[in-house]
């Protein structure tokens, strides 16, 4: 290879080499790539607390809830729990027992169902369903009873449980609805008009404008008057 091939193969790729670097410069230089203190696609929700805290849900008064709940509305309820449950008179298990004449039922004990170790457990501590159990039971059932089979996630409304209880009592209970106790139905209201009053305790007591001080007598002091009439 001649003299001027080799140095035309070396411009060539010397030219090559330059051209990379220089669109690699260029490139970091239209393209800058800064990093950014807080992602822009962080974003922080604080939990709203309630002002007072939360009123506490607390059973109701069973005497005074159930003549008047609508017993319709919780057979719509329950219509959610259709795909494990029957609720006729001998009526066949699904996946969990059937429910005629659950309400006032001893826990655990329906024939031909394989119930949980948790539930058994619970079964040998009370003796039936009352409605009080079944009111915390449905709301959230794996945090009532450790280990039951029961996955669903639960009724937060408390309507919609008092509604529920009202239909499975109308379904073959033996469990009589006790007389109206009015104080323990005042309960609930009362701790509920308890939450504003203690919020509005905790506030600031508002003030007025603040007062203005007195102003001081025009002319001279006393003390110079008398200083004055001294020298006369």
């Amino acid at each position: 290879m001649s003299d001027l091939t080799f140095n035309k193969v070396a411009g060539a790729v010397l030219a090559t080499g330059l051209a990379i670097v220089g669109l690699r410069e260029l490139a970091s230089g239209v393209f800058t790539h800064n990093e950014v203190e807080k992602p822009g696609y962080a974003i922080q929700v604080a939990e709203a607390a309630a002002e007072g805290g939360a009123v506490a849900d607390t059973p109701p008064d069973w005497g005074t809830v159930l003549p008047t709940a609508d017993v319709k509305a919780g057979e719509a309820v329950f219509a959610k729990c259709k795909s494990c449950h029957s609720i006729e008179q001998g009526g066949p298990n699904g996946t969990g027992p059937d429910l005629w004449g659950v309400v006032g039922r001893k826990p655990a004990s329906h024939g031909g169902f394989a119930y949980s170790a948790g539930m058994q457990d619970f079964g040998a501590k009370q003796p039936i369903w009352d409605y009080e159990h079944i009111y915390e039971f449905v709301k959230g059932p794996q945090k009532y009873i450790a280990g039951t089979k029961m996955t669903f996630v639960g009724l937060k409304k408390p309507e919609d449980r008092i509604n529920l209880i009202a239909y499975l009592h109308a379904q073959g209970s033996t469990l009589p609805v006790p007389a109206p106790n009015p104080a323990a139905a005042a309960a609930p209201a009362a701790d509920a008009a308890a939450t504003p009053a203690a919020a509005t305790a905790g506030a600031p007591a508002s003030t007025g404008p603040a007062a203005t001080p007195a102003a001081a007598p025009s002319g001279p002091a006393p003390a110079a008057v008398a200083a004055k009439a001294a020298a006369h």
